[in-house]
């Protein structure tokens, strides 16, 4: 299984300490060695990261690992593939526009007998049964939404997002982060972890390396932030597991929406 990480925060901030855990999960410390990725979004839209090397030994993760870019919303994946080629094409996060907006999306498990019918529109790149379900998602919001003129708040989406995701919980395991911006959007059926930081911060110590910080020097006395992990980063701090089925909004640094879903049946129309 792959391995997915989150931040969502109600300022800018930068997740070079947490990603240095993360990453080494990615060939040193994990063995998710099929390539990795990071989306970081700001006001100004989305920049995305991806390379086809191990996390633990990509030039590229280095850079992140000791070059903060600052987000409200940020996104990562460490890939064990199951299907798909090792390629470009094949790394997470996916993303796409919707409605003026730039989405990103990460999945962690596999979707069996998954092909659905997919307008020209929402055409995946690559290969992996990740990106078909990134694209139906996106191909049933516009449906759903198509009476709509401005872009969904997450509100409305959260109902709809948490009703999709159980049907493709149906096909397999289907543990997400997805993003707009703003909000993060996850959804558990076996293994997620999430954790909330603010003030008064403490030290956090991570798992995978002998790295500590003081997060009272790193943020203000406002400063709030919701971090999810497939598996917990850090020792000694509160983190939460999601129950099967979970599907969580979090916006400005905090938990705002909560559902438990049901697997439904599969009602895909293949392609």
């Amino acid at each position: 299984m792959c391995q997915l990480f989150a931040l969502n925060s109600n300022t800018p901030s930068d997740v070079t300490f947490s990603f240095t855990g993360f990453s080494a999960r990615g060939g040193a410390t994990g063995e998710h060695v099929d390539g990795w990725g990071m989306a970081f979004h700001d006001e100004r839209g989305c920049q995305v990261f991806i390379d086809e090397k191990p996390a633990s030994q990509s030039p590229l993760a280095e850079f992140l690992r000791r070059h903060p870019i600052k987000a409200n919303s940020v996104l990562a994946h460490i890939r064990k593939a199951t299907r798909g080629a090792v390629q470009l094409s094949n790394c997470h996060p996916f993303q796409r526009q919707w409605r003026g907006r730039h989405w990103a999306f990460c999945h962690n498990g596999t979707l069996e007998n998954f092909a659905p019918a997919l307008e020209s529109g929402f055409q995946p790149v690559g290969s992996t049964d990740s990106e078909a379900a990134f694209c139906w998602l996106l191909q049933q919001l516009e449906q759903r939404f198509v009476d709509v003129d401005a872009a969904p708040s997450w509100a409305e989406l959260a109902p709809v997002l948490a009703e999709l995701s159980a049907e493709l919980a149906s096909y397999g395991s289907f543990n997400i982060v997805l993003s707009d911006g703003e909000a993060v959007y996850t959804h558990c059926s076996t293994r997620l972890h999430w954790l909330s930081r603010s003030h008064p911060f403490a030290q956090a110590r991570l798992i995978d390396t002998e790295l500590s910080l003081d997060l009272s020097r790193a943020n203000g006395p406002n400063d709030r932030m919701v971090l999810v992990a497939t598996e917990p980063l850090t020792h000694d701090e509160p983190w939460q597991a999601m129950a099967a089925g979970e599907f969580f909004v979090f916006v400005q640094g905090q938990p705002v929406w909560r559902a438990q879903t049901q697997v439904q049946a599969p009602l895909l129309a293949a392609a």
